[in-house]
């Protein structure tokens, strides 16, 4: 049941028919919108800890550390967030609980130490430097796969328009005429323009791998795989179901009002 399960959202956040689906579209939006992301992501990040480190001894730096590792998970689940929002993956129902009562006598930097967890810590600031990089990277390989399928599709509109207005001929000096390939201008419109249609498709195939590159790299599929009742709340609950039940099976007529009597 877990591995259909799995295998079902495994599946959601695929796109077919990439051509005409809007998700791919908004995935090209989000690998451009990467680049400045990634890079703003990076430097809050690594001012936000050479502050806290630096400023550590005059007792502000503690604070200030604190307050970068819930920065830093939050821009995780933003993250995480708008790629489920783009691939139209379901929001993940994840309830927490938490002890309101022993909180609240606590100040604020006393909620924000309990609340602190190192390894996840550490794994947020891993996953901002990877987005740096892959934020990067992505944006340099969907800008150029696209531009070659744009561009050889423009070619015969660019073609015509120099050699109208500035008597320029790009195609002068073509493969074709070093293969001694008499084509007309046509027919060279006609080829590349089912070339430049094959690498733009290619091109959102890309695009759209990048994406569930990205959806691996930034767990959004973690939330899934979790049991829908908190731990927590299973420990709390099945002591008291398996005291009901043995003391409704022991004793049936235990605790019952009996009848009032007198010996005689």
């Amino acid at each position: 049941m877990k591995a259909t399960e799995a295998t079902a959202m495994s599946r959601a956040g695929k796109v077919n028919w990439v051509l005409f689906n809007p998700k791919t579209y908004a995935t090209i939006l989000y690998l451009l919108l990467s680049l400045p992301l990634g890079i703003i992501y990076f430097t809050v990040a690594i001012t936000g800890l050479t502050l806290s480190i630096g400023l550590t001894p005059i007792f502000i730096g503690i604070p200030l550390f604190f307050g970068v590792a819930k920065l830093l998970n939050g821009i995780v689940i933003f993250e995480q967030s708008m790629i489920r929002q783009i691939l139209g993956l379901p929001t993940p129902s994840v309830s927490y609980t938490y002890n309101q009562q022993s909180e609240a006598g606590q100040n604020w930097l006393k909620r924000m130490v309990s609340g602190f967890d190192g390894a996840l810590f550490i794994r947020n600031l891993l996953l901002v430097l990877l987005r740096f990089v892959t934020g990067i990277v992505f944006f340099v390989i969907m800008v150029t796969v696209i531009a070659l399928g744009l561009g050889l599709i423009a070619l015969p509109v660019v073609h015509i328009i120099l050699m109208n207005e500035l008597q320029l001929d790009i195609l002068e000096n073509s493969l074709f005429s070093y293969f001694h390939i008499d084509w007309t201008y046509n027919q060279q419109y006609l080829l590349y323009v089912g070339l430049g249609l094959i690498l733009f498709w290619v091109a959102l195939r890309v695009v759209n791998g990048l994406m569930q590159i990205l959806r691996r790299i930034m767990y959004v599929d973690e939330l899934y795989q979790q049991p829908s009742v908190p731990p927590m709340e299973a420990q709390i609950h099945a002591p008291v179901q398996s005291q009901y039940y043995e003391y409704s099976e022991d004793h049936p007529t235990q605790g019952m009002m009996q009848p009032a009597h007198r010996e005689l």
